[in-house]
């Protein structure tokens, strides 16, 4: 536990110092926002700070935090570490200058700012690319809450009835207006996670388990730790309570609602560490769970279910699994409202209408469904879904972090452009050795997929010098 309390306490020590260092670095100033100048009545509408960071927290916490942290504590203790330092120099950074940007620059979505840095063909790429994971996002989150929904009614409400009910519910968050559904049972949502995370915080002091310390080593304790090393397999595991290309897509829908450049750090940056403290919870919570019962669960609902019942009661439990179920759907209906604005900017489509909000939204849901109907027909059709949408949401991290790179270039920050380059490169690293040694990728041995990982860094060190070089005249 001295572990999981010294990873907790960084966390909180990260928001306040590393998060004023990085607010510094962009320097927000007085001008009017996006909320203030553009308001439409749908998706610019000022809103108050405290409901604002409410709806991001939400917006991004998604199944990732819980679930992936579950599956990412079967790596042993070096998942607490991939939290604690993703979450502080890298997700929390990533979101902050992503909804920043956004802000700066009339409330763009994340295709059209990383255009603005990484030129026109990129940008054409990352529309099609952000669009296909925002409806992985409502597939993947879709299915989840369902599941759990179904365990908690009766057996003839069950999980197709569920995904029916959380669909038909999408349409209608993804259509109206930001303020008529989103700004009003966010926040309640939000209450039922953060009791949920508090709840069982408190319970891992009073059970006190045995936690691995990290003077202990940093050993692969997965079951299948052959076929699955930590590099990078837990990196991309992990995804939404490290750092994750989805919050990217989110950040610029909250600085189309806020009032003043100032609420951006706890809104961006103390979202992501607020996920990330969720995050380190249930890692704890889960390697407790695998101590007591062996690594042979797999489901990690199942994890959650016996974790909140035997740890906060049936009335406690209850309200920890509907917040578990409330951030997924949180997640999922915010993904299709984020595609539906990714399309109509690069499209030039106003949304004030309902008619051309229905253009843009119709053939995403017929999509969305597509992937629904696969993945209830193929029994790994939803776990393969799952592993395709951490794969692009980690991809899309690493576009973030090379926009933002180049930005701080352009705006003559000297060498702080390290503070996304380093991430920018590392991520680089995880995703490509990812994709080649993954079995729904390349299926390429370790050894030799570690070696792409390399040459992919190499070459973009060598390709982002020769950029910095005739944009600067300097080597570094």
């Amino acid at each position: 536990m001295i572990t999981f309390t010294l990873c907790l306490l960084a966390l909180i020590v990260g928001y306040f110092v590393y998060g004023r260092f990085i607010e510094r670095i962009f320097g927000p100033d007085d001008r009017k926002t996006p909320a203030l100048t553009k308001t439409d009545g749908v998706d610019y509408i000022p809103l108050p700070t405290w409901k604002i960071f409410m709806i991001q927290f939400l917006n991004i916490a998604g199944l990732g935090p819980i679930f992936g942290a579950i599956m990412g504590a079967k790596f042993g203790t070096a998942s607490y570490l991939w939290i604690v330092f993703g979450s502080i120099f890298a997700g929390a950074v990533h979101d902050y200058f992503a909804g920043m940007l956004s802000l700066s620059h009339g409330g763009e979505s994340l295709p059209e700012i990383i255009g603005r840095y990484l030129g026109l063909t990129t940008k054409q790429v990352m529309r099609g690319f952000t669009v296909i994971l925002m409806i992985l996002v409502g597939a993947v989150f879709v299915a989840g809450p369902a599941g759990l929904l179904a365990k908690l009614t009766p057996e003839h409400l069950d999980t197709t009835f569920w995904i029916i009910v959380v669909f038909a519910y999408y349409i209608l968050a993804t259509l109206l207006p930001v303020d008529k559904i989103i700004g009003k049972i966010y926040p309640l949502f939000a209450v039922a996670l953060l009791f949920m995370a508090v709840g069982i915080l408190v319970m891992l002091y009073v059970h006190h388990p045995v936690l691995p310390e990290i003077w202990d080593g940093l050993p692969n304790t997965h079951p299948n730790a052959a076929l699955l090393p930590i590099f990078p397999i837990m990196f991309v595991s992990i995804a939404c309570g490290a750092i994750s290309g989805f919050h990217a897509t989110q950040s610029p829908l909250m600085a189309r609602c806020m009032t003043s450049e100032r609420h951006g750090r706890p809104v961006f940056y103390g979202a992501m560490i607020t996920e990330g403290i969720v995050a380190l919870i249930w890692a704890a919570a889960a390697t407790y769970f695998f101590h007591e019962n062996g690594m042979g669960e797999t489901n990690a609902a199942v994890v959650v279910d016996a974790i909140t019942k035997n740890w906060l009661g049936a009335v406690g439990g209850v309200l920890a699994i509907l917040g578990v179920i409330a951030a997924p759907i949180t997640s999922g209906d915010t993904a299709f409202r984020s595609a539906r604005l990714i399309v109509a900017d690069f499209l030039g489509v106003e949304q004030k209408s309902m008619r051309c909000r229905l253009y843009i939204c119709i053939p995403m849901f017929i999509a969305a469904i597509a992937l629904l109907l696969y993945s209830m027909r193929d029994k790994d059709g939803f776990d393969m879904i799952w592993r395709y949408f951490a794969w692009t949401n980690q991809t899309l991290a690493v576009f973030t972090l090379w926009a933002i790179t180049v930005y701080l270039v352009r705006e003559k920050k000297g060498h702080i452009f390290y503070v996304t380059y380093l991430p920018a490169l590392f991520m680089t690293a995880v995703c490509t050795t990812y994709i080649c040694v993954a079995p729904e990728g390349f299926g390429v041995k370790p050894q030799a997929s570690g070696i792409i990982g390399i040459l992919a860094v190499g070459i973009a060190v060598i390709w982002f010098k020769i950029w910095y070089f005739k944009t600067t005249k300097k080597l570094w």
